[in-house]
């Protein structure tokens, strides 16, 4: 007896004749069924095998969708079950056994990268001594991060972008809080001479804001001794701040006097260098800071002797501020000086302002010296372009619209206005346009040339 496997996964037994083989009691298992070999039955049992074995290929993938199989072998497709990707069928937990309520396994804390169950309170895990990577010497062990102090070198490249920040929003509690999550070590007093060198070479606002700065850190952050310390060193360091600001010895000054001011420095700090001061930068700083001092006591507000910045300040503070400028200039001649404190007022945008205040003030003097000294010093800003050609020709304008009542205050300012107008053109600061605007003041006639000389009473 030999038994012969064939392709079609059947099994054949049976006596051999001559060679041949007997297929009279030939039988085929088919899904662990033995079946006769007619061939509609056989071949009917293969497609019922055939679409078992695609419904349990598919089960896996298509769990819960409710397939089944026909009698005839057709797979029939549920239509209640929505079909689920594999990927979907990792992430769900519910239970596939058709029981429950559909909740995950085991209350949520089942499978893997999961927390536990909501709510759930984990006790503190006892340490076992008998872990073989136990380690008594950091059982009580406590763990600190530890930031290392800044040197010289990496000291200004870390304070710089935080003060320069700091003139753009102006808060110091920002910069407080940033100081503070620094290890300065032995560079706190570094802080305020730093802030203060910066300012030097800035706008009048921004030393504004560095005194400020100063009083807000004072107490928190620095301490008394670290602001005497700051500015013993910058004295010290005058004669080479001068080369980069010439005007550093008074501007160091006047930080002193508002520091003093602010009771950041004691009083007793400037009378502390009397006959001990070698450097003429360092003695003209103390005279400055002592000279401001007493003007306080006279009702000089020193708390505000920076200002508090161009578009900050109300229209009626600039406009007596560029009054108080140009009275100065008057008296003193000075066109550099003009200059200077005419940008320290960073408003570029209200220089017609100034050019307007300059002409009326022309206008409301007596003699030739004020009229020549405002010509030369508009002149000297057009050439250096603080004020623009558009900016002179509306404070030109202005005046042209005004002059009408300013002629009740001043009779003779058609005439001045006039004079003033043609020096203009002749210097070249205007054109012949915008003298062509100036108006004249109408001449009325009382006496008609034939009249005898009778006096027109309707005209009086």
């Amino acid at each position: 007896m030999n038994t012969i496997t064939t392709s079609n996964d059947s099994f054949v037994s049976g006596d051999e004749d001559n060679g041949r083989v007997s297929n009279k009691n030939i039988k085929n298992e088919i899904n662990g069924n033995w079946l006769s070999t007619s061939s509609s039955n056989l071949q009917e049992a293969r497609l019922k095998a055939k679409a078992k074995r695609r419904l349990r290929k598919n089960s896996s993938r298509d769990s819960g969708r409710g397939d089944s199989l026909s009698d005839t072998g057709d797979i029939i497709r549920g239509a209640n079950t929505a079909p689920t990707s594999p990927k979907t069928k990792l992430l769900d937990r519910k239970s596939r056994l058709g029981k429950g309520r559909g909740l995950p396994k085991k209350g949520g804390a089942g499978g893997k990268g999961v927390w536990g169950r909501s709510g759930e309170v984990y006790e503190q895990e006892e340490v076992d001594e008998k872990d073989p990577n136990y380690d008594e010497a950091q059982v009580n062990c406590v763990y600190e991060t530890v930031v290392p102090p800044l040197d010289e070198r990496d000291f200004e490249k870390t304070l710089t972008p935080i003060v320069q920040e700091y003139f753009e929003h102006g808060d110091t509690n920002e910069v407080a809080e940033l100081l503070a999550d620094l290890n300065l070590g032995p560079m706190h007093s570094e802080v305020p001479s730093l802030a203060v060198v910066l300012a030097l070479e800035s706008r009048a606002s921004h030393r504004e804001l560095t005194s400020r700065l100063l009083a807000d850190l004072c107490g928190s952050v620095l301490t008394h001794s670290d602001m005497e310390r700051s500015f013993d060193k910058l004295l010290q360091e005058l004669p080479d701040l001068v080369l980069d600001t010439p005007r550093a010895p008074q501007l160091v000054g006047r930080f002193i006097a508002r520091a003093v001011h602010d009771k950041i420095l004691s009083k007793s700090y400037i009378e502390g260098y009397k006959g001990k001061v070698d450097c003429e930068y360092t003695r003209e700083a103390l005279d400055r800071a002592a000279v401001l001092l007493k003007m306080s006591k006279g009702g000089l507000r020193i708390d505000n002797q920076w200002g508090s910045g161009g578009g900050q300040s109300p229209v009626v503070q600039l406009i007596q501020e560029m009054n108080l400028l140009l009275k100065e200039f008057i008296l003193s001649g000075d066109l550099i000086e003009a200059e200077r404190c005419l940008r320290d007022l960073e408003v570029p945008h209200f220089h017609h302002e100034f050019v307007y205040e300059a002409i009326i003030m022309v206008l409301e003097s007596k003699g030739e010296k004020t009229l020549d000294l405002v010509l030369n010093l508009l002149k000297s800003l057009c050439e250096s372009t603080i004020i623009t050609v558009d900016q002179l020709r509306r404070g030109y304008e202005r005046v042209y619209m005004d002059i009408a009542e300013i002629n009740i205050d001043v009779p003779r300012a058609y005439f001045i206005l006039e004079q003033f107008v043609d020096k203009s053109l002749s210097i070249g600061i205007i054109d012949v346009w915008l003298r062509d605007l100036c108006p004249s003041r109408g001449r009325k006639r009382f006496v008609s040339e034939g009249d005898g000389g009778v006096i027109k009473l309707e005209s009086c």
